[in-house]
């Protein structure tokens, strides 16, 4: 049982909190990371918020005790996904809060995502490792220190209205959606209440067990079923979710995988039509295809380093509408500048529904390039492996924006460290299919070890 205090192998991520419950995250270190969030944020209110986990409502409720013990207000929205979650901490007055939740993770694990007020996120960088320094120290409430209230707010209507005002009038459409019995089951229902789009929903129950396959999206064996059942019921489109439904991948109507990257290039397309010369905020692993888009559409591209907190400090920085990452995170400058799966699937229907054409074929245009995948790889060493590459890659461009970065003119990889595993993570494309297995081969053999 945790001591209340994060173990060796640290529960404090680079972009949130994750263990696994009781071991790792209990509802002592809870009650202290959320003491210790008042203290960091010096708060007066904040919106906490969980997901459908079994261990959920009794980690929440640790936290909230935390926060209420150190005299701050809580305003308790309920069972919310991520991206209702950043809303609520948005549009409420507040000074920052956090879901209690762990993503796409197996059903053992909990966990925190965290931001501060207007819904600015933390990472490692911008707090998280402040956190993780607190929760060590001591964390009794001050003498005479009023205990905080808590008031529960149902923010699904609003955020409804929020989500609908997005929606252009869409043309008949039939669409295949899986929640993977996430958080998803809650806010897709919630959201389309009241449109014509003709749909079917996989696994909308939402339950933290994941009964039927893994809440990761990511992974091909996870979007199986929504394939099938696209192909089966001749619809348009397919939208598979993540846990706690920040994330969003999509399926063609041959049930084909529809790359983030290329979701990315068609949905620049909307924004830079509305707004010229405006930033376009991607990851390092998209495809060449995405700058190219961008700049041929008289647009900025902003390559950025993978994970949320970078993308979204940049888009701040940069004012940009509309971001995005290989791994299906979306990100809108109109929701607080976070990452939304619905409003993700929003933009494909209104822009499916403007073309009037298949989905395969508004894509094809941008499959122009043959890419890997990422890959993953176990390495004892995973600096010294970078230095291996840099050295034997050193007559190509190369750069250290995240990992190493190598480009030639007709190829192209990045090797990076995981930022929540023991892994170094290869993306390569080339020209070529053939190019790219060649390369692939090359790489891997320099790398070391399996591929998975």
């Amino acid at each position: 049982m945790s001591s209340g205090k994060p173990s060796a192998a640290s529960v404090f991520k680079a972009y949130d909190v994750r263990g696994v419950y009781p071991t790792e995250i209990d509802e002592k270190l809870a009650w202290r990371i959320g003491a210790a969030l008042v203290k960091l944020l010096k708060a007066k209110r904040l919106v906490v918020g969980r997901d459908m986990r079994k261990s959920a409502p009794s980690i929440q409720k640790a936290v909230i005790d935390g926060v209420t013990a150190h005299g701050c207000d809580v305003v308790d929205i309920g069972l919310v996904s991520t991206p209702m979650a950043y809303f609520g901490i948005g549009s409420l007055a507040s000074d920052g809060g956090l879901t209690t939740t762990a993503s796409h993770n197996p059903p053992q694990y909990i966990g925190a995502k965290f931001c501060r007020a207007g819904a600015v996120p933390m990472s490692k960088d911008t707090g998280i490792g402040e956190l993780e320094t607190m929760v060590r120290d001591e964390l009794k409430p001050a003498a005479g220190v009023k205990r905080g209230s808590v008031r529960t707010t149902d923010i699904a209507a609003d955020y409804r209205t929020h989500m609908q005002r997005f929606m252009e009038e869409w043309r008949p459409l039939k669409a295949v959606i899986d929640t993977a019995n996430g958080m998803g089951g809650l806010e897709v229902p919630l959201v389309l209440e009241g449109t014509k789009l003709q749909w079917k929903g996989l696994f909308l129950e939402v339950d933290g067990t994941f009964p039927n396959h893994e809440a990761n999206p990511l992974k091909d064996a996870n979007i199986a079923d929504l394939r099938r059942e696209v192909v089966a019921q001749k619809a348009d489109v397919g939208f598979a979710y993540d846990g706690d439904a920040d994330r969003c991948c999509v399926v063609d109507e041959r049930g084909e995988r529809v790359g983030a990257d290329l979701v990315t290039a068609l949905l620049a397309q909307e924004f830079l039509a509305k707004e010229k010369g405006a930033a376009i905020v991607y990851d390092l692993r998209a495809s060449r295809v995405l700058p190219e888009e961008i700049t041929r559409l008289g647009g900025r591209p902003l390559r950025e380093r993978v994970g949320h907190s970078f993308i979204k400090a940049t888009m701040r920085r940069e004012n940009s509408p509309f971001a995005g990452e290989l791994s299906g995170h979306f990100y809108f400058r109109d929701h607080y500048f976070s990452d939304c799966g619905t409003l993700a699937m929003v933009h494909v229907l209104n822009r499916m529904s403007r073309e009037k054409r298949p989905l395969s074929e508004l894509i094809a245009p941008l499959r122009r390039y043959h890419g890997t995948g990422e890959l993953n790889f176990e390495v004892g060493d995973p600096d010294a492996k970078l230095a291996e590459l840099r050295a034997a890659y050193a007559d190509g461009e190369q750069d250290e924006l995240d990992g190493i970065s190598v480009v030639f003119p007709d190829f192209w990889f990045n090797v990076r460290k995981s930022n929540t595993e023991p892994l170094l993570r290869l993306m390569l494309e080339a020209r070529t299919a053939a190019l790219r297995d060649a390369k692939r081969a090359e790489v891997e053999k320099r790398i070391g070890g399996k591929a998975h």
